[in-house]
């Protein structure tokens, strides 16, 4: 039985990434890369399903665990009754292959250890061959993968595990390191596993040092743009949605996606996250990483490709594995690559926008395509999609899917004007772009509630209809804005926080069910922010900062009634709404003169 989501820890090479328990077990890691088989799936089933153990052997009065400053290495602290037991968990940023390294330390008395590992190829499939290797380790070795183990302590096979039982007195450090390659290679070169650890510290705090997030907030955005750079493919520039597949939307459903993919959409709205704080060598190379992924005709842009820019990404069901707390199917790969989402466009311009405000340089290439996918949208932004949340049901006109064609539109016209003068057809974008917006607001508001709904003549409401006042469509100001806020603080807000809309009312070819869209209420505060309540964003936001779990890693969703994080994890799209709306709340911080005042009463 696998934990609950919040009781997992990140670590990773930023090529592919596993979730490590608070008991030690690592019980997710896709090799060599985030959408590869996994090795270790337990996350989906339970033990059997593959899983790596290294913990006390007895009984543990006590767990604590962090990960060192601004650094993605991560240390557990267990407590026993004879001592304490630290395990460092890291991935080295990769040389020649993955390595995951495990250090045990007794930093107390003396402790027994206990490892496990139960390799399982292909999803918890495959059961390898293991054989003894001439350096003293193991080896694994199933159809194309290989897995090299280097053990700190002697092992033995047992119901086809490997154990390790040993114990630590105060001061020593025992290192495991498990190493994949393809299996017609020759093994890797070995890895030190304490000079590893070291390197990979050094490497993170480097990387951190260059963030600016001098925010009120600094230690959640540090620690959401390290979550945000584990999940870029580095080989690439690429930046997956979640390392995870098939954690459920709600405990038991059916609306369990596999998100160890590239969403135009997510990755874009990462690269402004990291963008805004200082990181303009990975916007650049996702920028690269863009031109190269929707080469070919603009009608074929996909919402979503593989880390490297793949583009089939069949769905499969895999029926052998039950599924995280019974919640099946376990998919993999993602139909909605297929879908056809007008706002991709108004995300890819925006980004490309300030990627060129914030001082990348000019590359012909990029504008090139984003005139030839103007072109095509000027042709299909009056159809019918299937809207941002890649509803599985009939296409419709979606108020922010023509929202964001808006900002398509208006993009590549200040694009244009700023930095490509009497270059593109800029008098008809500017047609195009009001006739969206009066289109969006004659046929998308509705004026006897006050506010935008979910699509063209329905009384359904949005979250995505926040993005309004986000992303410049109509003014903070205008009463529409405070009227779609309000409706849905009436309407989509449960226990507190955001649903993305009504899922037990709307026609989205699923059963109804999930969790609390967490970058949904995100967006609620920046709204809040914005139309002067900042007081409730600043409330919304802590509680919604509240609900990381103890090493400040957020999920896709969060259950107020189970009272869990639910969906895909960590979620970057999750991370860059914090990220934003901690900067956000930064901008709109009175100054100290006047919150001296006000909390005089002295009016401004």
């Amino acid at each position: 039985m696998p934990l609950r989501i919040e009781d997992y820890a990140l670590i990773g090479d930023t090529q592919t990434a596993a979730l490590v328990g608070r008991d030690g077990s690592i019980d997710w890691l896709c090799l060599p890369r985030f959408d590869s088989p996994a090795c270790f799936a337990a996350l989906l089933g339970d033990a059997t399903h593959g899983r790596w153990l290294l913990a006390p052997a007895g009984d543990v009065t006590r767990t604590e665990r962090r990960y060192r400053p601004g650094t993605l290495v991560l240390e557990t602290d267990f407590h026993t009754a004879g001592g304490v037991l630290q395990v460092v968990d890291s991935m080295p940023i990769r040389d020649e292959a993955p390595d995951v390294v495990r250090v045990a330390r007794c930093l107390e008395g003396r402790v027994a250890v206990r490892m496990e590992l139960v390799l399982r190829f292909d999803f918890g499939h495959v059961v390898p061959w293991v054989r003894r290797s001439h350096d003293g380790g193991l080896t694994a070795i199933a159809g194309p993968d290989a897995v090299h183990l280097i053990p700190g302590r002697p092992t033995r096979g047992q119901d086809l595990t490997t154990i390790a039982e040993f114990e630590l007195d105060a001061g020593d450090e025992v290192p495991f390191v498990l190493t994949w390659y393809p299996s017609h290679e020759q093994e890797p070169l070995p890895v030190d596993g304490l000079a590893a650890t070291e390197d990979t510290t050094w490497w993170w705090e480097e990387w951190t040092a260059r963030a600016e997030a001098g925010t009120e907030y600094a230690d959640l955005v540090k620690r959401s743009l390290i979550t945000l750079k584990a999940l870029t493919y580095a080989p690439t520039g690429g930046i997956v949605a979640a390392p995870t597949t098939s954690l459920p939307e709600a405990i038991g459903g059916v609306r369990n996606w596999d998100y160890r993919f590239c969403w135009v959409r997510d990755a874009t709205l990462t690269l402004q996250a990291l963008m805004h704080a200082g990181y303009m060598e990975e916007a650049r190379a996702w920028r690269d990483w863009l031109l190269r992924a929707v080469a070919g005709s603009p009608s074929e842009m996909q919402i979503m490709y593989g880390p490297a820019g793949e583009r089939r990404l069949t769905e499969l069901e895999l029926p052998w594995l039950p599924g995280y707390e019974g919640s099946a199917p376990v998919r993999i790969g993602n139909a909605a690559s297929g879908q056809f989402q007008l706002d991709v466009y108004g995300e890819l311009m925006d980004a490309l926008l300030q990627g060129r405000e914030g001082g990348l340089p000019p590359e012909e290439a990029s504008w090139r395509l984003q005139l030839a996918l103007l072109d095509f949208l000027e042709g299909e932004w009056d159809k019918p999609d299937e809207g941002i949340w890649e509803v599985r049901g009939e296409r419709r006109h979606f108020v922010h899917s023509k929202v964001m064609a808006w900002v398509a539109f208006d993009r590549g016209v200040r694009t244009a004007e700023r930095f490509q003068p009497g270059d593109g057809p800029v008098d008809r974008w500017r047609e195009l772009r009001d006739r969206i917006h009066r289109e969006v607001c004659e046929q998308g508001f509705d004026a006897e509630r006050g506010t935008f709904t979910q699509s063209y003549g329905s009384r359904g409401l949005d979250a995505a209809t926040l993005m309004i006042p986000l992303v410049g469509f109509l003014p903070p100001g205008d009463e529409r804005v405070a009227g779609t806020v309000d409706a849905i603080q009436r309407e989509l807000v449960h226990d507190g926080f955001v649903m993305r809309y009504d899922t037990a009312e709307a026609d989205d070819g699923l059963p109804p069910g999930e969790g609390a869209f967490l970058p949904c209420s995100f967006w609620l505060a920046d709204c809040l922010a914005m139309i002067g309540r900042r007081d409730e964003a600043a409330e919304l936001f802590g509680r919604l900062a509240g609900l990381a779990n103890d090493v400040g890693l957020l999920a896709e969703e969060y259950d107020p009634r189970r009272g869990r994080l639910v969906g895909n994890f960590p979620q970057a799209f999750t991370h860059v709404g914090l990220v934003n709306t901690a900067m956000h709340l930064d901008r709109t911080r009175p100054s100290p003169a006047v919150a001296r005042a006000e909390r005089q009463g002295v009016k401004r």
